[in-house]
């Protein structure tokens, strides 16, 4: 059984990913600063502060009465918005606490590790920098436009060096749309104001299916480092995706045919290279 630590797994998309990989046979460690509301019986609960790297490294090379080794790392804590602290703060601690998740995995010869980057690298919020093409993505160079989408730039470029350094290591930065869950869908579809979600075309990634693409990508034959958007097939909207390209984004290069509420963010390469396959809609929880 493979042994799997996941930070920051008593968060929204962290409780889904623990549930997904426990259900799945995996042997899953659950590290966050507070426990789960909901987390498996049989998955542990270890308290740690990522900002100490002694701490990351303890973990990651073994704790009494809890584990001697661990095969894999999913990375998922951080302060997940901009907003929420100050910029620097932000910053400071999100990347601090990737460089020693990263670095801790590599001295415990941890060679298999996932982590939460995000939809923001895309050009998001939508803005004055908005992507230079539709449907987005991963084909042209990152475009942080906050502080925090910024950390997420500096730890995919810092994973880019840790592979480099060792060919056997496989570091694979999920880029999440808005991760939601059914607790969101009585507010959806977002139709009576659809300016509220233009920051990210519209877009979102069911938590169920997050964790979906997680596992697919612990079970990747790759090695090096890869970047996957991860987003549902549809927005969050009724409205024809086209009709609000043509409202509010009319001036972006279309490189693909819009159909329906197709996704304006795709995720065919994470279909290709992971075997990702989402089976989650807010429609199937629609109340009206």
């Amino acid at each position: 059984m493979t042994r799997v630590v996941v930070t920051g797994g008593s968060g929204k998309l962290g409780r889904a990913v623990v549930r997904d990989l426990d259900e799945h046979g995996y042997d899953v460690v659950l590290l966050d600063r507070v426990p789960s509301p909901d987390k498996p019986e049989r998955v542990p609960f270890v308290r740690i502060d990522l900002s100490d790297y002694g701490q990351v490294l303890g973990a990651l090379t073994g704790i009494d009465d809890r584990y001697d080794s661990v095969d894999a790392v999913v990375h998922l804590a951080a302060v997940p918005a901009p907003g929420q602290v100050p910029d620097v703060a932000l910053i400071t601690n999100n990347v601090t606490a990737s460089i020693n998740v990263f670095h801790a995995a590599r001295v415990a010869k941890v060679k298999n590790l996932v982590w939460a980057s995000s939809e923001t690298l895309l050009g998001i919020p939508m803005g004055e920098h908005h992507p230079p093409y539709l449907p987005v993505d991963e084909e042209f160079a990152v475009r942080p436009q906050s502080s925090y989408s910024l950390g997420k730039a500096v730890e995919e470029e810092m994973a880019r060096h840790f592979t480099r350094w060792d060919p056997e290591l496989k570091m694979i930065g999920l880029r999440f749309s808005n991760v939601m869950d059914e607790t969101d869908y009585p507010a959806f579809p977002w139709d009576a104001s659809p300016e509220a979600k233009t920051f990210n075309l519209w877009s979102y990634i069911d938590s169920r299916d997050g964790a979906q693409a997680v596992r697919k990508s612990l079970e990747a034959d790759l090695t090096g480092f890869e970047a996957f958007v991860i987003a549902s097939p549809d927005t969050v909207m009724d409205t024809p995706t086209i009709e609000l390209v043509d409202r509010f984004v009319p001036d972006i290069e279309r490189r693909a045919d819009i159909d329906g509420t197709s996704s304006l963010l795709s995720s065919d390469k994470a279909r290709e290279l992971l075997g990702y396959a989402p089976e989650h809609t807010w429609r199937n929880h629609r109340t009206s």
